[in-house]
């Protein structure tokens, strides 16, 4: 065994003796299937902390011929796999993160032939063949002369992405090595790449156009290892005592084909660990990262974004990323990549961006904060007056709130009804503390605008049904709830539920309010 080949399980063996692991080993039979294989290079980009070096552990304990990891793996749900007994630990296995080498490097060229030397001086004495200074050129000897084949395991790979950001020239001295390293190599069994982007791309293909790509826009048939699944975290909340419920409206909202609900794996370990909800992902990185590409504003990305914290969804091209965090060149791209950071959650059916749970929807406020958005921040401040408003039936004092709410923005200057409803959803930005807010939820003879249904933990809340009206009156849209029945949409609620109408007159540019309250047995 050896620091880079065939390693210890030491650090599997850590993830599953803490107090929380969450078993993923189900991943391997993906990755036994690709052994071998013309699909045998794979690259699986996450956010940071949603388990990719826990991954690479995994991977390292099960595959490498330095360690015996039988009884680590043997509680777990990859033992019950037909193909579980003939890798385990059959391997080579040569495992490197790729930070570790670039943090003691001076430059990318340093770090290549630093890796190299690490490898190499351990191959030659495992082999007992003479060391070479080209890698590549190793691997074939050995390979040659034994027919023994090797899996890669690259954790970090993009590092040099991250941190080299406007250095094209060591980018492709890196995807060179890697692709020198790597393609139609007979010596590769298995190459597993980890990172938070995807490959990079030039031009119009890649450097390393062999892999195949599972990321945060399309992680296919690893969807399921993303993140922590609905049933995992359910089973988590009851061991832990902790609200279901509350725990999915803070770390929810990942969605894949595949898998529906996929949650962010640091925040859920840390609220259960802590018995308490608050920001744990988002305080691994600072705000002002988040802040950086926002203030960009690229082809109107505030308002985008201004419509994704009200509860819309924006469809975007993810096409066009360079898969890099320079190259931008419209604002889909500036998405993308905050949907490769785990910002902004991405729906590859519909092709549609939004902000996941409010873990992240309350980074998002921090970062527009003191960025210009003054009337933005001063809306969802303002919000939990408005709230209160509503809930004492003031009519008059929610007209006026929604007044200092009317911001001058191209998204929220009100043309329509819709512009109108991203509005009242932003100024009732408190509201989701307390409530699900459902859009056109269908009701009676007709669609509801908006219905605010109050969450398990808030009981003590009146459900509230919003219907908007555009140059019309609050007479004719409190009429309309009535008429077709809206609350019917709620007969499986017992409790107050409090009708409120809204009108904006565009030539006056006044807001008119009516609010009545029912009782529902």
């Amino acid at each position: 065994m050896g620091i880079y080949l065939n390693p210890t399980n030491a650090g599997f063996r850590e993830s599953v003796n803490s107090e929380i692991y969450v078993d993923k080993s189900g991943m391997l039979s993906q990755t036994n299937r690709l052994l071998g294989t013309e699909q045998k290079n794979i690259c699986v980009s996450r956010p940071r902390r949603f388990g990719k070096s826990m991954a690479v552990k995994m991977l390292v304990a099960y595959y490498s011929k330095g360690c015996d990891s039988a009884s680590l793996f043997a509680p777990l749900k990859i033992a019950s796999s037909p193909s579980y007994p003939q890798h385990l630990n059959c391997h080579n296995v040569i495992a490197v993160n790729m930070q570790n080498f670039l943090s003691t490097a001076h430059h990318v060229k340093q770090m290549i032939t630093d890796l190299q030397a690490a490898l190499c001086q351990e191959l030659a004495r495992e082999f007992q063949i003479p060391v070479s200074e080209s890698l590549p050129e190793l691997l074939s000897r050995i390979f040659a002369a034994t027919g023994e084949q090797f899996i890669f395991i690259f954790d970090e790979w993009d590092c040099i992405f991250r941190e080299k950001k406007e250095s094209a020239e060591d980018h492709l001295l890196y995807l060179d090595f890697l692709r020198n390293l790597l393609k139609d190599r007979t010596y590769v069994l298995l190459c597993y790449m980890t990172g938070i982007l995807p490959i990079k791309k030039y031009g119009s293909h890649s450097a390393l156009n062999m892999f195949t790509e599972y990321s945060m826009t399309n992680p296919r048939i690893l969807a399921e290892y993303t993140g922590f699944t609905e049933p995992e975290v359910m089973e988590l909340c009851e061991r832990y005592g902790m609200d279901f419920p509350e725990t999915a409206r803070w770390y929810d909202g990942y969605t894949f084909r595949r898998i529906s609900h996929i949650y962010s794996p640091k925040s859920v370990v840390d609220a259960m660990l802590n018995e308490e909800f608050d920001s744990y992902w988002t305080q691994t990185e600072t705000y002002e990262a988040l802040k950086v590409y926002i203030e960009m504003n690229f082809d109107g990305l505030k308002d985008s974004i201004i419509e994704m914290l009200a509860g819309n969804r924006i469809r975007i091209n993810t096409a066009t990323f360079q898969n890099d965090m320079t190259s931008f060149q419209s604002k889909d791209d500036v998405m993308t990549l905050l949907i490769h950071l785990g910002y902004l959650a991405y729906d590859f059916q519909t092709q549609e961006v939004f902000v996941p749970n409010y873990e992240v929807s309350k980074e998002f406020t921090n970062a527009v904060q003191g960025a210009g958005w003054d009337a933005v921040i001063h809306a969802v401040w303002e919000s939990e007056k408005l709230l209160r408003a509503t809930w004492n039936q003031d009519a008059a004092a929610v007209a006026s709130a929604l007044e200092s709410a009317h911001l001058e923005t191209s998204i929220l200057t009100y043309n329509n009804e819709n512009a109108l409803a991203c509005a009242v959803s932003l100024a009732y930005y408190s509201a989701r503390i307390y409530y699900t807010e459902i859009r056109e939820l269908p009701a009676g003879k007709g669609f509801a605008d908006i219905v605010y249904l109050p969450r398990q933990n808030h009981p003590d809340k009146p459900a509230m049904i919003i219907e908007l009206k555009w140059k019309k009156n609050a007479e004719g849209a409190i009429a309309q709830i009535k008429e077709r029945n809206y609350v019917k949409a709620l007969e499986d609620y017992a409790g107050n539920i409090l009708l409120v109408a809204i009108n904006y007159d565009p030539q006056s540019k006044r807001h008119t309010c009516i609010i009545e309250k029912v009782i529902q047995q």
